[in-house]
């Protein structure tokens, strides 16, 4: 095993992989600032693929797999110990300069804390379908409907991750189906289902002592609008909208906006990132409501 903070390059294709501790860094792009975009259930870094072919020109794209998302990256991190990971990553990738995020489902919720630990290693923040997740404002806008939803399939997948083995993938792939997960592969077990255990159960230190979601730095927000239920409150959206460094856009699909309209989402996080400081007034971002 690596010592922490080791590094090691491997060849790779159409990148280079850093290895920082055990984790297997991919970087596309030699040049430009850092993007570094984090995924969620029940994906891998492999979500980020057409992302990644519409930034890398402009920017060096930089992704890996969560810790325990794939069978072969190691074990469940707690809060802490993953945004010490996402520590030891930016210092290795841009140890002078902060580093763009861009972020997904469970991705948003450890790249959140990581911005809100560390801010002076974070310029702006690319928030994917996932706001404010654990506001009370959120929790007080949902029916009793959305709550019933969001407990029956994050529940299901804790539980899942208790049982493990055969019997925990055999659910967790049931609900990835029943979810209609765009980008299903061989990878999805209950292996990765642990920030669920973390949010029901406390699992590995639970996620209590993580922040309010109310980033300092310049944000662009894109979510579906074709969902059961949101993921961010009215009230939390309403205020990125009146900040002039941020901005807001809705798209017609579900939650994994750059699998469903993948052409409209690479030039949207496009522009807006090339629009550096007007990025407010980038014309792909019109302010939305669901």
């Amino acid at each position: 095993m690596s010592r922490p903070g080791a590094v090691r390059m491997i060849a790779m294709s159409a990148a280079h992989v850093i290895q920082v501790d055990t984790v297997a860094v991919s970087v596309d792009g030699s040049e430009g600032p850092v993007v570094l975009m984090l995924h969620g259930w029940p994906d891998t870094q492999r979500l980020w693929d057409r992302t990644v072919a519409d930034l890398s020109a402009h920017f060096r794209c930089v992704r890996f797999s969560l810790p325990g998302f794939e069978r072969r990256t190691g074990t469940a991190a707690s809060l802490s110990e993953m945004t010490a990971l996402l520590l030891r990553v930016v210092e290795t990738v841009s140890p002078h300069e902060p580093v763009t995020l861009l972020v997904h489902d469970w991705g948003c919720a450890f790249g959140y804390e990581f911005a809100a630990r560390h801010p002076d290693r974070v310029q702006r923040i690319i928030g994917v379908d996932v706001g404010d997740h654990n506001s009370a404002a959120l929790r007080s806008e949902l029916s009793l409907k959305a709550q019933l939803g969001v407990f029956t399939y994050q529940f299901w997948l804790a539980l899942a991750w208790l049982v493990g083995g055969v019997p925990g993938d055999r659910m967790t792939r049931w609900m990835a189906r029943r979810l209609r997960c765009p980008t299903l592969s061989g990878e999805v077990g209950c292996q990765m289902n642990y920030p669920y255990a973390m949010k029901w159960f406390g699992a590995l230190g639970g996620l209590r002592a993580a922040v309010s979601v109310a980033p300092a730095q310049p944000m662009l927000y894109i979510y579906g609008r074709r969902k059961p239920f949101m993921f961010h409150s009215q009230s939390w959206l309403a205020s990125l909208q009146g900040r002039a460094d941020c901005s807001v856009r809705a798209m017609p699909t579900g939650h994994w906006v750059m699998v469903q309209q993948p052409e409209a989402f690479g030039t949207c996080v496009r522009e807006w990132l090339l629009a550096g400081s007007d990025a407010a007034q980038a014309p792909c971002l019109p302010g939305a409501q669901p």
